[in-house]
């Protein structure tokens, strides 16, 4: 067995995902998910040799220590604990302070939290799953990988706001984006796919899921994304606004809302769940526009049009010939309707879907999605465990 197997810790605010990948190859030996912390329901799950496993979380106490706890003794019982190599951390906000992979030291879990500021709902919990996975493997090295370290490319003019510069300057308010390992992921990928070095490659990255983003990419690096100093900023999400007057936040205030309650509102009551009315999973939105609910065909269209919004200014921000449009995560790699919508839009530019490419290019599946005559559009499932695995053994 090879000695290039990691374990990938991604610690989110109530869940805890795990797995045992290859950094050759990024096949898990392994994978879980711990979800519903803190709540009755709470569970941890994993799959090992094609059979999936479910057990209840007991109710009370730490329930990402619990779940790390567990996913050792489980590692233990498997007989796993000897394969790998290191522990690699995805971390959602790491500001300016970190540009690439680090090993995870405690000044580093305390920069971590200092950071939550810019990802309250991610930060803390992934500092508990460093600290936890610490204490459980304390003889290996652990990495943390940060999901904006590959936005650091970004030019001043794309990630600096039209505020007093002073901002910037004192307490680093900017534009910093997510879904970096992602993004960086899916254009290696379609420049293997197009044989061409990724230095010499343009693509819009596209990766939409209940977290939603597009990443311009210009010889293989960024240089402008849609989401801002949070990920509040950018398309419509499952959950979140996206892009909005900031005046409407003074508006409510003055209609006495209290501040807790308005971001409460903006980051969990809206998107797809608040223009719908019935979900934020787009598969729900989708199949209640199928039965002719109106403000289901609202949100999905506000969604679609964003995005494809979005692209097109893109174009502007590369400043030359796009290789590909690349589209990724759960609704970019298998929601059909959505990724045909997009492409209409996209006409004006040259993009002319092929319907039976489209339909194909689901449920694991990567591919071509536009005409032989058309600019080029492709779907890649995207792999951040792969990439966290990898750069964590490349800091070996």
């Amino acid at each position: 067995m090879s000695n290039s197997y990691v374990l990938v810790i991604n610690s989110g605010s109530s869940s805890l995902k795990f797995a045992v990948i290859d950094s050759q190859s990024g096949d898990a030996l392994v994978s879980g998910l711990g979800e519903c912390f803190g709540l009755p329901e709470a569970e941890i799950s994993w799959k090992y040799q094609g059979e999936k496993t479910v057990e209840a979380i007991p109710a009370g106490g730490n329930h990402h220590q619990y779940a790390v706890n567990r996913v050792v003794s489980l590692l233990e019982t498997l007989g796993l604990t000897s394969q790998f190599v290191a522990v690699g951390h995805r971390i959602v906000a790491g500001g300016e302070t970190f540009k690439g992979t680090v090993k995870v030291d405690e000044a580093v879990i305390e920069e971590v939290e200092r950071l939550a500021e810019l990802a309250p709902l991610h930060n803390k919990a992934n500092a508990t799953g460093m600290r936890a996975a610490m204490a459980a493997f304390p003889n290996l090295p652990q990495f943390a990988v940060f999901d904006t370290a590959f936005h650091q490319t970004m030019p001043p003019k794309a990630f600096i706001y039209g505020l007093p510069y002073e901002l910037y300057e004192e307490q680093k308010v900017r534009r910093y984006g997510a879904h970096g390992t992602s993004h960086y992921y899916v254009s290696r990928e379609a420049a293997k796919m197009l044989d061409k070095p990724v230095e010499q490659s343009n693509f819009i990255t596209v990766h939409l899921g209940n977290g939603a983003s597009v990443t311009a990419i210009k010889n293989g690096e960024c240089v402008d994304t849609s989401m801002g100093l949070t990920p509040l900023a950018g398309l419509m999400m499952g959950t979140r606004c996206g892009d909005i007057d900031p005046s409407v936040i003074e508006f409510l205030f003055r209609k006495g809302w209290q501040q807790d309650e308005l971001f409460d509102m903006l980051n969990k009551k809206s998107g797809f769940l608040g223009v719908s009315g019935v979900t934020s999973d787009a598969r729900g939105v989708l199949e209640a526009m199928e039965k002719g609910n109106p403000r289901a065909r609202l949100a999905f269209e506000i969604f679609t049009y964003r995005v494809a919004k979005y692209i097109g200014s893109y174009m502007v921000a590369i400043g030359e010939e796009v290789d590909a449009i690349v589209f990724t995560g759960g609704i970019g790699e298998n929601s059909l309707p959505i990724r045909s919508e997009i492409l209409n839009y996209l006409k004006v530019f040259g993009y002319q879907e092929d319907a039976k490419a489209n339909a194909d290019a689901r449920f694991g599946q990567s591919g071509v999605i536009t005409a032989k005559d058309s600019k080029l559009a492709v779907v890649i499932p995207t792999n951040e465990e792969f990439v966290i695995a990898q750069q964590s053994v490349a800091m070996l």
